[in-house]
């Protein structure tokens, strides 16, 4: 069996054949499997329909390309489009070629925050933050704001949780003069298959993971069957970070989510000391998706500062640039003030 042919089931990185342990690796997700395991895994994969080829070519055959000479990004775009600009460093791009069908999202929420929305809810998100630059909210600004479909890798998987504790029980009481004090000490133990669902990491190096996150939930009932109908007047991103880039950011989130269920169901004791934890992802299960954001940069002191809406929800994300000038004069006004009622308060009691 050569341990090249197959991919992690987890992260769809290679697998390598560990001879010491007999077992096949994963370099990126640490995971470890056996042949058979391997075997069955393969079993139950089908092999891809006719339907799914012909969607394929379809989706190849009316997407645009666009590449960004200046930064690099890449951006989808219905065949129709002739021109257009780069949504993070606002340089013309250029076609590039067709995008290949494997890249085809299997489902997309469309837009449900319309641009005046999205401006109106910039301008109110300004108005709470002082000592901007004047120019961050203006008009101009704000014609940058692109509607733009990022690409999001969506996991579903079930993990294997196995923990133990020491938890200890005290109570005090007094008696007579006495004070007493009872301590209790109980092994805790779980075991449990949790089911982890809809678990999201963006798949654009571009734009920053923490924004992204920031932005979260999407309501995933909104989901619908990809169409390049949705593109239509927006942007999209082709993805750049695939499945096993990703997959560590998955696995963290996976394995938090999974300790906090395991940590909620352990009550009772005054404390507990984690002695063992492991948290095993198995049978995990892929979409790749395209989620709708409103999306600006704003260039100030040859730094790049990112802000997002999320396009469904409205939830907003950003972190504003410091006019360091407003801040230094309103600082000085600021001392200047306590400094005349500093003097006017001593020349009343003088």
């Amino acid at each position: 069996m050569d341990a090249s042919q197959y991919k992690c089931p987890n992260c769809d990185a290679e697998l390598i054949f560990d001879p010491a342990t007999q077992q096949l690796n994963c370099e990126f997700c640490r995971s470890m499997f056996t042949m058979d395991k391997i075997k069955e895994v393969y079993a139950d994969v089908k092999p891809e329909s006719a339907e799914e080829t012909e969607q394929k070519e379809e989706f190849e055959s009316h997407t645009n390309l666009y590449q960004c000479k200046n930064c690099g990004a890449e951006i989808m775009a219905e065949d129709d489009t002739t021109a257009t600009f780069c949504y993070y460093c606002h340089s013309p791009v250029i076609l590039s070629g067709r995008l290949n069908g494997d890249f085809k999202p299997s489902k997309i929420i469309g837009f449900h925050i319309e641009r005046e929305q999205a401006e109106k809810l910039f301008k109110d998100w300004c108005e709470k933050k002082k000592f901007i630059p004047a120019d961050f909210k203006s008009t101009q600004q704000l014609e940058k704001m692109t509607g733009l479909y990022v690409p999001f890798w969506v996991t579903d998987c079930d993990v294997n949780a196995d923990y133990q504790a020491l938890g200890k029980k005290v109570r005090s009481w007094s008696s007579g003069s006495y004070r007493y004090t009872e301590t209790k000490e109980y092994m805790v133990f779980r075991k449990a298959k949790i089911k982890a669902e809809g678990v999201p990491a963006d798949g654009e190096s571009k734009i920053e993971d923490l924004l992204m996150e920031s932005i979260e939930p999407f309501d995933y009932t909104a989901l619908k069957p990809f169409d390049m109908s949705y593109f239509s007047g927006f942007f999209a991103d082709k993805y750049d970070v695939d499945k096993a880039a990703v997959f560590p950011r998955i696995k963290d989130r996976v394995n938090q989510a999974s300790r906090n269920v395991i940590n909620q169901s352990v009550i009772g004791y005054s404390s507990t000391v984690v002695q063992h934890q492991r948290y095993d992802i198995e049978r995990t299960k892929w979409q790749y998706i395209m989620l709708p954001v409103w999306f600006m940069t704003y260039r100030y002191n040859d730094k790049i500062y990112e802000f997002a809406i999320n396009g469904q929800t409205g939830k907003l994300a950003g972190t504003p640039p410091l006019d360091k000038a407003k801040l230094a004069v309103t600082s000085a006004l600021f001392g200047l003030g306590a400094a005349v009622i500093a003097f006017l308060g001593g020349q009343f009691f003088i």
